[in-house]
């Protein structure tokens, strides 16, 4: 296994030109412009290489040792080298994360204020990606085929979309002709990411309303108010401990009382879309009694992140007499 810069970089570049030669043919059939070339295949090169459109997101993760800050920064620039120059996009193109254990809301939180931003095409549709600001971009590229399952099963639909973030699910909702699209989040910032990427695939107007309160209360309130939806997407955060929210999240403890209120408030034939990028998740169906569920884990990982989990999904029905089931 390499264990020197020089040779680190060769394996990296031999591994980059193989994988974007293969991954590009399949993008361009699939209208795919954002797509994850490397994903810590070599365990002495602990990074992640997303391309998006003319751009690159280079994420280097935590070390199980330690070592010296500059020494890393260094080695992370000779890394970036080789990507701007293997997959021939410009060095001021290439952008760089550190990625560090996820403690409270890091993964959410701001780190810079360089304001590079990119609108980016997926599945005919466009998306603002904040390419400097943020641990993440805005678009997660491993739902891309649950936000095609959700685009499919949208026509006509009431579509509730909780921990909306920056709106991904609700554009291809609305794409999918939803009769209407609820998207909540406790973030006013991500919300109005939420309404721009909305706003640039033309959905504006009232059957798109952008809701800005927690999640769990909103769901309680809603079932007290007899509200239904066909189609819920639930994908929370792994946790949060907003000042905003009374406690805080974890979605291994908490998991099970979101997913019920879900199926409280979805219509009888309703369909609820549950998925966690958490690695500790365990998912035990008997706390969910009155639900016809199915692993999605497999059939909704794509081609770019073989080999990996980076999420799990769930398909869930109500099993209530009401829906006959």
């Amino acid at each position: 296994m390499p264990d020197h810069p020089d040779r680190q970089a060769e394996y990296l570049e031999n591994r980059l030109r193989k994988r974007d030669r293969h991954l590009r043919k399949w993008a361009r059939r699939e209208s795919v412009e954002c797509y994850r070339v490397y994903n810590r295949d070599i365990p002495e090169i602990p990074l992640t290489v997303d391309r998006y459109g003319t751009y690159a997101l280079v994420s280097l993760f935590e070390r199980p040792y330690e070592k010296p800050e500059e020494e890393e920064r260094s080695w992370l620039d000779r890394m970036c080298s080789v990507v701007s120059r293997t997959l021939e996009i410009p060095e001021d193109a290439v952008f760089r994360k550190m990625r560090r254990r996820q403690r409270g809301n890091r993964q959410y939180e701001r780190i810079s204020r360089q304001g590079r931003t990119a609108v980016v095409r997926e599945g005919g549709l466009r998306f603002l990606v904040n390419l400097s600001d943020y641990l993440d971009t805005g678009l997660f590229l491993d739902h891309r085929i649950t936000r095609s399952l959700v685009r499919d099963e949208a026509r006509d639909r009431r579509v509730l979309n909780l921990f909306c973030y920056t709106g991904s699910f609700s554009v291809y909702a609305a794409a999918g002709g939803a009769a209407s699209v609820d998207s909540v989040d406790l973030s006013k910032t991500y919300l109005a990411w939420a309404e721009r990427n909305l706003d640039l695939n033309g959905f504006r107007g009232g059957s798109y309303p952008l809701i800005n309160k927690d999640v769990l209360e909103f769901l309680v309130s809603s079932r007290s108010a007899g509200r239904r939806w066909d189609l819920i997407i639930l994908d929370p955060p792994t946790f949060s401990n907003s000042k905003r929210m009374n406690g805080s999240l974890d979605i291994r403890r908490d998991w099970s009382d979101l997913a019920e209120l879900c199926l409280e408030t979805l219509s009888p034939e309703g369909v609820l879309y549950f998925s966690t990028n958490s690695r500790s998740f365990r998912f035990d169906e008997t706390r969910l009694p009155g639900a016809v569920l199915k692993d999605l884990t497999k059939a909704t990982t794509p081609p770019d992140f073989e080999g990996s989990r980076p999420h799990r999904c769930w398909r869930l029905e109500s099993a209530s007499p009401e829906s006959g089931r």
